[in-house]
C-alpha cells in the first residue's frame, strides 16, 4: 500500500507541471491559487480543475465505520468534498498502522475569522476519532515575505494566532505548534532535499513567480512541503520515514502539495494525502473567500454579538428576491444566498437545516428571518470561542510550542 501511494505517479510526469488554477467559465474568469480565489466554482468545477477525487458516500460511511463515530457534519454536506489518497490512509489505519495529521496557518492579523477556523475544526475532529498526533506550522515567514509587516509583525501574530487555534480544544499531548521563525533548522535537511528536486521553471508553472519576486517566495514552498514527511520531527517520530501524513486544507492549498507528492517518491518518502475544503465565503457573496484583511467581508472571533449582527443584517449577500411579494412567489436562491449558506457550516441540526431551506426556498421564510437564525448561531460559537482563548495562558502557549515527544 505504501508503494502505491510513493509510485502513482512517475518522476517523469509530475503532478504540478502546470498551472491548473486557471479556468474560464462562460463570462467569467476563475481563479483559484494559495493567494486569490475569484469566481464563482462549485465542487465538482473544483475537482475538475485541480485533479483530485470527490468524497462519496462510500467514503463517508467508511469514515464512520473504522472510526465507530458518526461523520462529521461537513463531509456530509460536502464542505470537505475532495481527497488525494485518502483510500489507501485509510487501508493503513484499518491495518493498524497510525498516521499524523498538518495543517497550518498564515499569520498575518491579530485575530482569525471563521474562514481560518474552518480546518482547524475539522482537524480537531479528526485528531479526536482517530487518535493521533497532529502538527501545525505558523508560516510567519510566508507572511513576511508576501505582506508590508516586520519580522517582530509576524511572530507576534503567530502567538496571538495560537490562541485561537488553541481554543479550538486540541489535545497538548498530541499537538505541536510551531513557528517557522522558531523551528526552521530542524526542517532544514529536508527543506534542501525537497529543494534540490525542485527547478524554478516548475515553480513558476505552479506558483506563477515572476521575475520581480523576491527569492524567499522562490524557496517557501520546500518549507510548506517538509511537515509532510514525519521525519522533519525528530523529537516526535524520531528517524522513521515509515508514517503516514494527512492534510486537511482549503483546496486552494492543494499546489503546494501537488508539487510534494510529486518529490516524495524521489526521497523514498510517503507520499501525503490531503483532504479538501470548499471556502468560507465572505458576507458580499460566494465569488470570493473571507479575508483578514477586510472587516466587512468576514465574521471575526474577536467580534461583539452588535458587530456581528451588523455585519450579517448589513453585508450578508442575499439570495432571495428584491421585494416580498416576488420573494412570497419565488422564494430564495439558496446557491447564492450567504446566510443558508452559513448555516450549512454552523446549524448542527440537519432536520432544522432542511426545514430552513425548504420554506426559504418557497419563500415561506423571509432573509430577516433566515438572518436572525444565522445571528444566534454566530453570536453563540463567537462567545463560546472567546471563553476558551480567555483561558489560553502563556504557560498553555509554552507547552503547544514545546518540542517534545508525541507518542502515536
Amino acid at each position: 500500500i505504501e508503494k502505491r501511494m510513493a509510485a502513482d505517479v512517475p518522476p517523469s510526469a509530475p503532478e504540478s507541471t502546470a498551472n491548473l488554477t486557471k479556468l474560464a467559465e462562460e463570462e467569467e474568469e476563475v481563479i483559484v491559487d494559495p493567494w486569490t480565489v475569484k469566481g464563482l466554482v462549485d465542487p465538482q468545477k473544483l475537482i475538475a480543475m485541480f485533479g483530485s477525487t470527490a468524497i462519496d458516500e462510500a467514503l463517508i460511511a467508511r469514515f464512520e465505520r473504522i472510526t465507530g463515530k458518526p461523520a462529521h457534519m461537513w463531509l456530509k454536506r460536502g464542505v470537505f468534498f475532495s481527497h488525494r489518497d485518502l483510500t489507501q490512509l485509510l487501508d493503513m489505519y484499518e491495518q493498524g498502522k497510525k498516521f499524523f495529521l498538518y495543517t497550518g496557518r498564515g499569520p498575518s492579523s491579530d485575530a482569525l475569522h471563521f474562514g481560518h477556523l474552518i480546518p482547524f475544526m475539522f482537524t480537531k475532529w479528526l485528531q479526536d476519532v482517530f487518535d493521533v498526533p497532529l502538527v501545525i506550522q505558523m508560516t510567519d515567514d510566508e507572511k513576511f515575505l508576501w505582506k508590508d509587516l516586520t519580522l517582530d509583525q509576524c511572530y507576534g501574530y503567530t502567538l496571538e494566532n495560537a490562541k485561537d487555534i488553541i481554543a479550538v480544544g486540541f489535545d497538548v499531548n498530541k499537538t505541536f505548534i510551531f513557528s517557522n521563525l522558531d523551528y526552521v533548522g530542524t526542517l532544514y535537511p529536508n527543506i534542501v532535499r525537497i529543494e534540490k528536486c525542485v527547478t524554478c521553471n516548475q515553480v513558476r508553472g505552479i506558483f506563477g513567480f515572476g521575475d520581480s519576486d523576491n527569492i524567499g517566495k522562490f524557496s517557501f514552498p520546500a518549507i510548506q512541503a517538509a511537515p509532510s514527511f514525519c521525519n522533519s520531527f525528530p523529537h516526535l517520530f524520531g528517524t522513521r520515514v515509515d508514517i503516514p501524513c494527512l492534510i486537511p486544507c482549503a483546496i486552494d492549498q492543494d499546489p503546494y502539495f501537488r508539487m510534494t507528492r510529486d518529490v516524495a517518491p524521489r526521497l523514498g518518502y510517503i507520499k501525503p494525502a490531503l483532504i479538501h475544503s470548499i471556502f468560507f465565503p465572505a458576507l458580499q457573496g460566494a465569488k470570493t473567500k473571507m479575508s483578514a484583511s477586510s472587516a466587512t467581508s468576514a465574521i471575526f472571533v474577536t467580534d461583539t454579538d452588535a458587530e456581528i449582527k451588523n455585519k450579517i443584517n448589513k453585508y450578508a449577500f442575499s439570495g432571495g428576491q428584491a421585494t416580498t411579494e416576488l420573494h412570497r412567489l419565488h422564494g430564495a436562491n439558496l446557491e447564492v444566498d450567504i446566510p443558508y449558506q452559513y448555516l450549512k457550516f454552523f446549524l448542527e441540526d440537519d432536520v432544522k437545516l432542511k426545514d430552513i431551506g425548504d420554506r426559504y426556498s418557497k419563500g415561506e421564510l423571509l432573509t430577516g428571518e433566515v438572518k436572525a437564525v444565522l445571528i444566534q448561531e454566530l453570536q453563540r460559537r463567537v462567545k463560546r470561542h472567546q471563553v476558551a482563548r480567555a483561558a489560553v495562558t502563556p504557560e498553555v502557549i509554552k507547552a503547544f510550542m514545546t518540542p517534545r515527544k508525541i507518542s502515536l
